[in-house]
């Protein structure tokens, strides 16, 4: 097959969903797909193997170019450890995984289960409520701040512009710039009030932890640290506000899957794996090619770029099958936190904390189902729900 047999998919276009029939089409077809920021990666095996070749470096540094970016979010992004390779790459993932060490993110379990349990009780004499206003980004936002030490009453700020960084990952999202700029803006002054608390040693959270990693490897450059707590911060809020909403969303479609889980709790991890596989809100991982080469057969020149898509290689029937939403079932590993050297630094926290809620809302509630017409984001880039009008019925 030459590459004018290759499918194409259009990724630009507004109705473009990375879950779509097209895409299953072109992943039937082809390991590949052509699209208007290089190639598109449908199966699983490509995937992996790509993640992990040394040919390859992270691709979206180059995001804010390709989609004319400019401003605070545009440099911070392409400076920051989700761009950088190498050597400083390395070591500022020592510094943040020291930091979010597994004894420290489970001891955050009670405060994100408590959170959980007030956010509910105050849902409790409304039957309708919007699922994200009403739960799933003030349980963002106050999980982050658990997690940087910082008071309920900064929560809400912090978490609407986290999300409104989210804008920036998006085709289109040059029309967001006078959002996420100063969204970014904000964040940062966090993260220096945050680091200044931390270097006068008043400081046990995230940053504290982050702060002695840093000196204990010698690597204290300010906008470093800087920038990694504000990819932290959004990192932290969007993954959690997003696949919690996506979570509901297949739940109502398979209500049998919420009845299982609301029968044996112990399956709440496997779920939040199959919602990932299912419903991703990351919907492609980037790489880019750092030298002519040649995979499966395809010509890949030097610079090109090559988008994972998460959904086309986690359902990818080569693989599994089955199909279907089954929160019973064991899987391959999908690609919802990347993988290789830029595997999320955050994914232990997003797992916990997306634990905890899930098992407070089985506690709670019996069904849900539509309250009226919900609102999503384009299924590319960073995707999430907007509004999720839902009415429960509670346990």
């Amino acid at each position: 097959m030459d590459d004018a047999d290759i499918p194409f998919l259009d990724l630009t276009a507004p109705d473009f969903s990375t879950r779509s029939d097209a895409v299953r089409e072109a992943r039937r077809r082809h390991w590949c797909a052509q699209t208007p920021f290089g190639f598109a990666v449908l199966r699983h095996k490509a995937a992996g193997q790509i993640l992990r070749d040394r040919r390859f470096r992270q691709g979206s540094y180059a995001w804010p170019d390709t989609q004319n970016l400019n401003g605070s979010f545009a440099d911070f992004w392409k400076r920051s450890i989700i761009s950088i390779e190498g050597a400083d790459h390395k070591a500022q993932r020592q510094i943040a995984l020291t930091a979010l060490s597994m004894d420290f993110v489970n001891g955050l379990r009670p405060e994100f289960t408590r959170i959980a349990e007030e956010l509910i009780t105050d849902l409790e004499n409304r039957r309708d409520f919007d699922f994200v206003a009403d739960f799933t980004e003030p349980f963002a936002g106050r999980a982050i701040t658990t997690l940087l030490g910082l008071p309920d009453d900064q929560a809400a700020t912090i978490a609407k512009d986290a999300t409104s960084l989210g804008l920036a990952m998006g085709v289109g999202s040059k029309q967001y710039e006078g959002i996420f700029n100063p969204a970014c803006d904000r964040l940062f002054d966090v993260a220096d009030a945050l680091l200044g608390r931390a270097q006068g040693g008043d400081d046990t959270a995230y940053v504290g932890r982050m702060w002695g990693a840093a000196c204990a490897i010698g690597h204290t450059d300010q906008q470093v640290l800087r920038d990694l707590i504000v990819i932290s911060i959004f990192g932290g809020v969007d993954t959690t506000r997003a696949q919690l909403g996506f979570a509901v969303r297949l739940f109502m479609d398979h209500p049998a899957q919420w009845q299982a889980l609301r029968a044996n709790p112990d399956l709440t991890a496997q779920a939040i794996e199959e919602v990932i596989r299912h419903n991703p809100t990351t919907t492609w991982a980037t790489r880019e090619a750092v030298e002519d080469l040649v995979f499966e057969g395809i010509a890949i020149p030097k610079g090109t770029t090559v988008h994972v898509l998460v959904h086309a290689t986690a359902t990818d029937p080569l693989v599994d099958a089955s199909g279907g939403f089954d929160i019973s079932k064991r899987r391959k590993s999908h690609f919802g936190f990347g993988g290789g050297a830029h595997h999320c630094l955050g994914q232990l926290v997003a797992r916990t904390d997306m634990a905890c809620a899930l098992n407070v809302m089985v506690r709670h509630w019996c069904s849900f189902h539509w309250a009226g017409e919900p609102e999503w984001a384009p299924d590319s880039g960073n995707t999430a729900p907007v509004t999720m009008p839902v009415s429960a019925v509670w346990a």
